[in-house]
């Protein structure tokens, strides 16, 4: 069984959200909803300042909190590492938004349910890329299996010393980040 798993080099990226518009198209969300965020922020002290930009999305942590606090167990981890949410045991709640350490749910108002990444698992299941990856112009998001040695993510993570966001929270994130 794999393991899948997200590389993001911030390195790579030009910030030009084609990311963020492929998995709106891929998923129909409507207008305001984005299940990836950007973030910019200023590094440094003047004179000695510049900008970083950080693609947020759902981590598919190991150790997910929004897993351990769902009532109703709407949010569950397939065995090959996706997290996903059933919107049909979903109560509505928004524990699992709360728990996210990485403020990656957004709330769908016409189901009344929140919704994350879900790693596009239907194109997965195809043998494909999810959307994000597929559409990056920059190259810079990979996507594959973590256990698998001969897997080019696996190389990446360790050529380029990708790291998960927010490692010290213990969650186990499924995303590394090169910056």
């Amino acid at each position: 069984m794999p393991k899948y798993a997200m590389v993001i080099d911030m390195t790579k990226c030009a910030a030009c959200q084609a990311c963020t518009v492929a998995c709106e198209a891929e998923w129909g969300l409507p207008p305001g909803e984005k299940f990836t965020r950007l973030e910019e922020r200023e590094i440094g002290k003047f004179p000695n300042v510049r900008r970083e930009f950080l693609l947020i999305q759902c981590q598919h942590c190991d150790k997910a909190p929004c897993i351990e606090v769902c009532p109703t167990g709407a949010t569950y981890k397939r065995e090959d590492g996706i997290v996903l949410l059933d919107d049909k045991r979903c109560a509505g709640c928004k524990y699992c938004m709360v728990a996210c350490p990485y403020q990656a749910r957004v709330i769908n108002h016409e189901k009344g349910v929140p919704e994350k990444c879900r790693f596009c698992y239907h194109r997965v299941e195809q043998g494909k890329k999810p959307a994000c990856v597929s559409t990056c112009i920059g190259e810079a998001r990979y996507f594959g299996d973590l256990e698998d040695p001969n897997d080019e993510i696996h190389r990446i993570i360790h050529q380029k010393q990708a790291k998960p966001l927010r490692g010290d929270l213990g969650t186990k994130p499924s995303i590394y980040y090169v910056r």
